[in-house]
């Protein structure tokens, strides 16, 4: 992996009037790795993506692609530098079938970009990787949501993207479907994807994490490694908890 991150945020910091959203908050994500971002809900991590994709604008704090200061540039330019995303609120063409879905994010990709994708032949090798072939021609609104939150990522894979931001993508999904989440992800890691993950399933958070990050009322609680983040009695204390309570 490269000494300079992929994705990085320094000091973000994002008020709403008189309230403190994210404060001060530092992170890096690099090339092949699953970087976790967890914490409590309204901690800021939502906030902390879409300053990241360029949909809200820091009050303080740099975010940077690649080396490349991206703080003042809007959403669309972010994605044609490979920042692609999923939203805690599925967003998907619901009217449509999960194998159209995916083909309206490479028509989409190729009008806005000069690294043209074969759609067609894109989309097959997606279906594939993503396990969704058996549902390909299914409308996304006849299809569980554990697995529409698979379309989704594939979606997003569409448009070849460096750095992918998961939303809370495990949300809906049974364990057999969050095991083979779990093996997509770390597969795509390893073949050199970028990947930063909101997820409330601390199991899955720790399985493909190498680093994590843990958000409190908008400042960082502590980062680190797996065993360090579960052992962490400032984390075990404002989010985790215990083995016995978790039971």
């Amino acid at each position: 992996m490269a000494d300079t991150p992929i994705l990085e945020t320094r000091g973000i910091t994002v008020r709403f009037g008189g309230h403190v959203a994210v404060k001060d908050v530092s992170i890096q994500v690099g090339r092949g790795t699953v970087t976790g971002l967890i914490g409590p809900n309204g901690a800021g991590k939502t906030t902390l993506f879409n300053t990241i994709t360029g949909l809200q604008k820091p009050s303080a704090g740099k975010v940077f692609i690649d080396g490349r200061d991206v703080t003042t540039l809007p959403p669309f330019k972010r994605a044609r530098m490979g920042l692609a995303r999923t939203f805690q609120r599925l967003e998907l063409f619901v009217s449509l079938s999960v194998r159209d879905n995916l083909r309206v994010a490479g028509d989409i990709h190729n009008a806005n970009s000069r690294n043209r994708v074969d759609v067609e032949a894109e989309t097959d090798r997606l279906l594939e990787l993503t396990g969704l072939g058996d549902i390909a021609d299914r409308d996304v609104s006849d299809i569980p949501t554990g697995r529409a939150r698979v379309v989704e990522v594939a979606r997003a894979l569409m448009t070849d993207p460096q750095i992918l931001l998961l939303d809370e993508p495990a949300s809906g999904q049974t364990e057999q479907e969050t095991e083979e989440f779990a093996a997509l992800l770390s597969g795509l890691a390893a073949g050199g994807l970028a990947i930063c993950l909101v997820e409330h399933d601390i199991p899955l958070v720790m399985k493909i994490c190498s680093t994590i990050h843990v958000l409190d009322y908008g400042a960082v609680l502590a980062s680190g490694i797996p065993d360090e983040i579960k052992n962490d009695p400032a984390v075990i204390n404002a989010y985790i908890g215990t083995e016995k309570e978790a039971v």
